[in-house]
């Protein structure tokens, strides 16, 4: 999503790595304590494990510990510490926290975290040998493009997610606002959408037929993925794409694709039917959809569930209209051993358990079956008092096999990702360049340039505010002055780099 808010909090943890790590040394691997002889681990001693994660601690997560370490005493002979780092906090004390050699064990970590320039700072151990031997069972369920997102300079830095999720996009939609037309439900493409808000827009009960507010449409990235083009950053808001089926990509920019005009012409045709507000970039309101004032919204699929979960009464329906369907990084929620951990083997066994027993997953993530929790009989699960309880905030420790829906999650959600599983190949189109990360260390100003001018120049020019030939040349005309040549010849030229490692 294009919140500004998320980029300012990103850019002030950047700014706070530069600081606090530049003295941070690499410090060598630590010896392991486990049984030499047999390779496994010497579990006799009791030890507490130190882990760190980020969120507002629930009310009741004392009550959640105590329970859960009964359980891993048992299973482990070992307790765990969790610290938390509060929502107000996180983005100054984050990354402070690798630099203050402070000992503890391990921490949640992720790319909007910097997981990679803390790594090449030295903040976490070397896992080359530490994840395979300690936490094997973990270590086997991963996919080759996951381990390959867990590389920093040639070793593993990190233990990724286990939780796949996708690059799937489209809109959720009302349809109990419909009932009674003559809407035949098809909701398939970009005519499939005008049709639908030309409905509601007929209606006339006063509700916005497309969600659209301060922080961007994103129309744009969807005709993109619609198209089956790949944003190179990988997220939305970008504003360089390559084609991933092509064997040697090239990246470009909107005003250089041949079916730019085509979207424009969409936006210009829907902004005059009223679909969206004259004024849809000053407005402040990115709960529309939700708040039952607008019918139509593009997001992911995990906003589907949250929003059918709290409104069934909408009786919402999605379609992903992303062509090339990929996982998202599975670093966006990792698990990083400290440099400074005194227990590494241990921690990482306590992964592997935490990550293979549905018991010990349960007791983590959602505490105390009865008093914090239930489960239904399709195995979903409701959180009893969300004032005292929540689930875990270590959300790298979702994992695929043991993770459970929230009840009231459609059954339509896990036949989608059922159908995005099969489809999922690793090195094959999108998959293939999940792993690529663009390093913008030298092009800082030109990439932050170009970022501005996208957002001051592009963003009204695809809600058609501005006039299509004449807004297409200025956005041009501004983005080569700030740098977009320079940026492109450095991301390709790291593109083309990486491509050249995955043929060795």
């Amino acid at each position: 999503m294009k919140k500004m808010k998320r980029l300012i909090v990103m850019l002030m943890v950047v700014t706070m790595l530069g600081a606090s790590l530049s003295g941070c040394g690499k410090k060598e691997d630590a010896a392991t304590s486990g049984n030499s002889e047999t390779g496994g681990l010497d579990t006799s001693k009791e030890v507490e494990l130190v882990m760190y994660v980020i969120s507002n601690e629930p009310a009741g997560q004392a009550t959640v510990d105590e329970n859960f370490n009964k359980i891993l005493k048992e299973k482990l002979n070992c307790t765990l510490k969790i610290n938390w780092i509060g929502w107000a906090e996180y983005a100054n004390k984050y990354p402070l926290l690798f630099s203050s050699g402070e000992s503890f064990d391990m921490a949640y970590c992720a790319n909007w975290l910097n997981f990679s320039s803390l790594a090449k700072k030295g903040a976490f151990m070397n896992l080359d040998e530490l994840w395979p031997k300690y936490a094997p069972d973990n270590y086997a369920k991963h996919s080759d493009t996951a381990k390959q997102q867990a590389i920093v300079d040639g070793s593993y830095y990190c233990v990724p997610t286990l939780l796949a999720t996708y690059s799937a996009y489209g809109p959720m939609y009302r349809t109990d606002i419909l009932e009674g037309t003559n809407w035949d439900g098809e909701m398939n493409t970009f005519e499939d959408m005008e049709e639908y808000l030309d409905l509601v827009a007929a209606t006339g009960n006063g509700m916005e037929p497309l969600e659209i507010y301060s922080a961007g449409s994103e129309l744009d990235d969807m005709w993109m993925y619609y198209n089956g083009q790949y944003a190179i950053k990988g997220s939305t808001n970008d504003f360089l794409f390559i084609d991933p089926a092509e064997e040697n990509p090239k990246l470009y920019t909107y005003y250089e694709y041949d079916k730019v005009g085509e979207f424009l012409d969409i936006m210009n045709r829907w902004n005059e039917k009223g679909f969206f507000g004259k004024s849809a970039l000053a407005d402040t309101d990115s709960e529309k959809l939700r708040n039952g004032k607008a019918a139509l919204r593009v997001h992911n699929v995990d906003t589907y569930q949250g929003y059918t979960i709290e409104h069934p009464e909408y009786k919402l329906k999605y379609s992903n209209l992303v062509k090339d369907v990929s996982n998202l990084s599975f670093t966006q929620d990792a698990m990083v051993i400290s440099n400074t951990a005194k227990n590494p083997e241990r921690a990482l066994a306590f992964w592997n358990l935490l990550t293979t027993d549905q018991e010990v997953y349960d007791a983590f993530n959602y505490g105390i079956l009865g008093e914090s929790y239930e489960v239904n009989e399709e195995g979903q699960f409701k959180i009893l008092d969300t004032d005292k309880y929540a689930t875990t905030a270590m959300w790298a420790v979702r994992t695929t096999d043991l993770n459970r829906d929230q009840e009231g999650t459609p059954q339509e959600i896990n036949d989608y990702k059922d159908e995005w599983d099969a489809y999922i190949q690793d090195g094959v189109g999108a998959q293939k360049y999940r792993s690529f990360v663009i390093d913008t260390s030298s092009i800082e100003t030109e990439y932050a340039s170009c970022l501005s001018v996208h957002q001051q120049y592009w963003w009204p020019l695809e809600l058609g505010y501005t006039d299509k030939e004449k807004g297409l040349t200025e956005y041009k005309e501004k983005m080569e002055a700030a740098g977009i040549d320079k940026v492109r010849q450095v991301i390709q030229e790291q593109l083309d780099a990486y491509i050249a490692d995955l043929s060795k």
